[in-house]
């Protein structure tokens, strides 16, 4: 039996993953993007992909545009196959197959 993934299962971490999945593999989002598909706070945001960046499952990279910062959050190889594997998990469960 499949388990889900603690670190992709909270709500907003769970938004945030699927939002950069749904991009190309190399693509990213920018986190006032992010902000704005998931309804998060900056500091609730921020927090939450802290915790990814720290399980490997996006990568963070900041840079200036002009002299406003950028950050751009990208899914990770290893973070695209916890999402599919989370994904997968909860089909199973809604085919009731782990029961």
């Amino acid at each position: 039996m499949a388990e889900l993934d603690d670190v992709i299962h909270q709500p907003l971490r769970l938004k945030i993953m699927a939002a950069l999945n749904a991009l190309p593999q190399s693509a990213g989002l920018e986190f006032s993007r992010l902000k704005k598909l998931t309804g998060a706070t900056d500091g609730n945001l921020g927090a939450h992909i802290e915790t990814l960046a720290k399980a490997g499952y996006v990568s963070v990279e900041k840079a200036f545009v002009g002299k406003k910062p950028q950050t751009t959050v990208t899914a990770t190889a290893a973070g695209r196959g916890a999402f599919a594997r989370h994904v997968a998990t909860l089909q199973e469960i809604i085919a009731g197959k782990q029961f």
